[in-house]
């Protein structure tokens, strides 16, 4: 069944995607959409099974470290202080507003704080395929984009971590704390003095394809490392990538893993974010879901758009930049299924989260590329 599963999804995303570009779109819009299309919602012709969800997870991850291969390290270093006015502007909007929003809505002040917390995330993998495509990855704007990810992603596990100590749950933050500093020393460490010693020994064995395994050896490590400690799987591989991306190695390891990845695991990860789309018992809940859609959105636009202006960008570049930030993706769902094990989501809530992450991935995208031309026009 997965066979037949992972064929359809193949010929289906190669197909959606094409079908977007024609239409002036991302190709990674359509295989958002067409990934809806696929599952349990509409036509029911893939399911979401553990299998699937495992070859999504290295699909992502193995697009952030060919975003971590493709990332031009001078220019990461001059987008320091744009990365953070857009990682901090990013981060503080949603929360405040997402706050009021939850008093609005009754919601208790440790629910209020959660949801402001949860609007605060970022996954910025399907932008990365939009700044892909658009061929500005390895731009200023790229840059900013990429470092301030990184940002939001602890600043956001550390407040979370905070949060969590207040309402019953075990957390110690000086533990998370360290855990992070350690995981990012280490890893810029053994990128520095391990990571070129690693390929060379391991490229010399006599046997075939040397190269891109160490590779993804590399890959597969930083990622599990960077979860283990409480950082994102795909900052880990992201950074693996950056390590990479300074050895003679870079251009060889790009192209084949640029090969593996999208003749499979991509294309399962941007549908599968689709088929698991569940709409059933949102109809009483569309009110919230389109107020929630629409906070979401407009907290992370502006926040990041007005960090980037703030650090020196034009305004149709700040907007990309912006828009760039707005998808939520897995890091909101893992935040959500904390909430919900930990009582600050109710079901219902959790369920209107759900759509809501899936709203703010799938017009990504879009004003991505709206935003982008502009600039470039």
């Amino acid at each position: 069944m997965l066979i037949l599963q992972l064929a359809i999804i193949l010929v289906a995303a190669k197909i959606a995607g094409s079908l977007s570009v024609r239409l002036g779109q991302p190709s990674v819009l359509g295989k958002l959409l067409i990934g809806i299309v696929l599952g349990p919602s509409v036509l029911g012709l893939v399911n979401e099974t553990e299998t699937l969800a495992e070859l999504s997870q290295i699909g992502v991850i193995l697009l952030m470290f060919i975003a971590g291969l493709e990332t031009d390290i001078n220019e990461f270093k001059q987008t320091g202080k744009a990365s953070t006015f857009v990682g901090f502007g990013g981060i503080i909007v949603p929360v405040v507003l997402g706050y009021f929003v939850g008093i609005m809505l009754n919601l208790t002040t440790m629910q209020s704080l959660f949801l402001g917390l949860l609007l605060s995330a970022t996954s910025v993998s399907i932008s990365v395929q939009a700044l892909k495509e658009m061929d500005q990855l390895n731009s200023r704007e790229g840059a900013a984009i990429l470092g301030a990810a990184v940002i939001d992603d602890v600043v956001g596990i550390i407040a979370l971590a905070f949060l969590m100590s207040f309402v019953g749950r075990d957390v110690n933050l000086t533990t998370v704390i360290l855990k992070k500093i350690l995981f990012f020393a280490g890893a810029i460490l053994v990128g520095w003095k391990v990571v070129p010693w690693f390929l060379n020994k391991f490229s010399s064995l006599k046997v075939t394809e040397t190269v891109i395994s160490s590779a993804l050896i590399i890959c597969f490590v930083y990622a599990y490392l960077a979860e283990y400690t409480g950082v994102a799987a795909i900052i880990g591989a992201y950074i693996a990538g950056v390590a990479i991306s300074v050895t003679n190695f870079k251009h060889e390891i790009f192209e084949k893993v640029e090969t593996i990845s999208y003749s499979i695991f991509v294309p399962v990860f941007f549908t599968s974010i689709g088929v698991t789309a569940q709409f059933s018992g949102i109809t009483q809940n569309l009110g919230l879901i389109v107020l929630l859609s629409i906070i979401a959105i407009l907290t992370k636009l502006i926040g990041a758009s007005v960090g980037a202006k703030l650090a020196g960008f034009n305004w149709n570049s700040s907007l990309g930049i912006g828009s760039a930030m707005v998808s939520r993706g897995e890091v909101a769902l893992i935040i959500a299924t904390i909430g919900l094990e930990s009582k600050l989501l109710t079901q219902d809530m959790f369920a209107v989260i759900v759509v809501v992450i899936l709203v703010t991935t799938i017009v990504t995208p879009s004003m991505m590329k709206w935003f982008f031309s502009k600039s470039n026009s």
